[in-house]
């Protein structure tokens, strides 16, 4: 039976953007949980938010994070400073943290969870992962007596919707990057999603959780999506494969891993093909579970606040019952993994070849693979364009990230060889 005599549980907010506002509208359903601070840039912004006394609001967060009723704190504003100075604040005044920070968690998260564990308080960051998709909890509860070995995942909602349009339309990337724009689906500066670091943030902390080993983000490979052209999307079709920014992550027999985001050819057979638009997807594989994927929206207000609520009813039904809350969802490992550097790497590969239309052309490019132990699985060529160049197609059976390098180069070099248009992995 509930005791109605306990206490609500205290959350000050750092950050009322898009999820501050859908957090504190989804906790007013909740009666055993209060905001009763809300650090804000700036207070006089009007806010869409019914019933928010404007009394709350301070733009001092140093105010949340020191007020000594407060037991649960809740960053939402993001970058590394002053994120990182709040939240060790917080724990070392202890509070306990519910965060979506990636950055932070993908750059300091060691020392954080170093640090709140000496203090003996608990940091959650589902919503820092995937958004809506509940993930951290189930790979630290319910999945726990697996050994996963292999994650692929779809975690940046702008590249996969601009991926998806261009696929749709047969548009150009600029063109529907300025069309993402322009409906605030990517950012006036969206390097952060288009060049991969935000799918890298998620990937190295969703890995180092998933292999029980630290993930260094520099040790992630990175490549973003400005390369892909309309005529890439239109090729990969063809060839039975969709074309799709992904965040992987392997641990290999001797327990190495290999963790990457960029661009690859997906199997059309493959679930996440038809992963689209602003949708997220995250596929784990492992021991004894086989394989399961989990999608759903990766971002935006609700689905969001959902996986930030959630965490925060998690501790809060722990508060003042033990004296040390939710020890399965707490960092319990200290070791490194050892990478993989992406040159030691086996892939396959999709390359688009301008090349001069002579003859014996499809020749020389074989030549150089053979030369570099590359073996093809198809060569196409697609027609001959007005200035008297022919666009080549090739997929490569399996090799080496160094050797594939090596054949760039020679291409690039090569007098009947103009460029080398794309050079995409392909998924195995």
């Amino acid at each position: 039976m509930e005791n109605s005599d306990k206490k609500k549980i205290k959350v000050g907010l750092i950050g009322l953007g898009t999820v501050g506002s859908g957090v504190y509208k989804t906790l007013k359903s909740f009666d055993n949980v209060e905001v009763t601070k809300i650090a804000v840039k700036n207070i006089n912004k009007p806010r869409n938010i019914e019933g928010l006394n404007n009394s709350i609001l301070t733009d001092k967060p140093f105010d949340v994070v020191n007020d000594p009723d407060i037991d649960i704190v809740v960053e939402l504003i993001g970058g590394l400073n002053p994120a990182g100075e709040l939240i060790k604040t917080a724990i070392k005044n202890g509070k306990h943290i519910v965060t979506a920070n990636k950055e932070l968690l993908a750059k300091n998260g060691e020392e954080l969870f170093n640090f709140a564990e000496e203090h003996n308080r608990v940091i959650l960051y589902e919503a820092a992962i995937a958004g809506g998709i509940p993930i951290i909890m189930p790979i630290k509860t319910i999945l726990a007596g697996n050994k996963i070995t292999r994650i692929e995942a779809i975690l940046n909602g702008t590249t996969n919707y601009i991926l998806t349009k261009m696929d749709v339309q047969g548009a150009s990337y600029d063109s529907v990057l300025k069309e993402a724009q322009d409906l605030g689906y990517a950012e006036a500066d969206p390097t952060g999603d288009v060049e991969g670091f935000d799918a890298a943030y998620k990937i190295t902390t969703l890995a180092t959780l998933a292999f029980k080993k630290r993930i260094k983000i520099e040790n992630v490979y990175r490549e973003g999506i400005t390369k892909i052209r309309a005529q890439d999307m239109h090729a990969a079709n063809d060839l039975g494969y969709k074309i799709k920014l992904i965040a992987s992550a392997y641990l290999d027999e001797n327990d190495r891993a290999d963790v990457r985001v960029h661009p690859m050819l997906v199997s059309k057979k493959s679930t996440l093909a038809h992963i689209d638009y602003v949708t997220n997807a995250v596929s784990l594989s492992g021991h004894p579970m086989g394989s399961i994927t989990l999608s759903g929206p990766g971002a935006g207000e609700f689905p969001t606040a959902s996986s930030v609520v959630g965490d925060i009813l998690a501790i809060a039904a722990e508060v003042g019952t033990t004296d040390y809350l939710l020890p399965m969802m707490r960092c319990n490992h200290s070791e490194a993994a050892i990478p993989v550097n992406i040159l030691d790497t086996e892939n396959k590969y999709y390359l688009s070849i301008n090349a001069k239309n002579s003859k014996g052309v499809i020749g020389k490019i074989g030549k150089i693979c053979e030369d570099n132990d590359i073996s093809l699985a198809s060569i196409v060529q697609r027609g001959v364009s007005e200035d008297n160049t022919a666009d080549i197609t090739v997929i490569t059976e399996l090799c080496k990230e160094k050797n594939m390098q090596k054949a760039i180069e020679t291409f690039e070099n090569d007098e009947f060889i103009n460029k080398v248009n794309s050079l995409i992995r392909v998924q195995i």
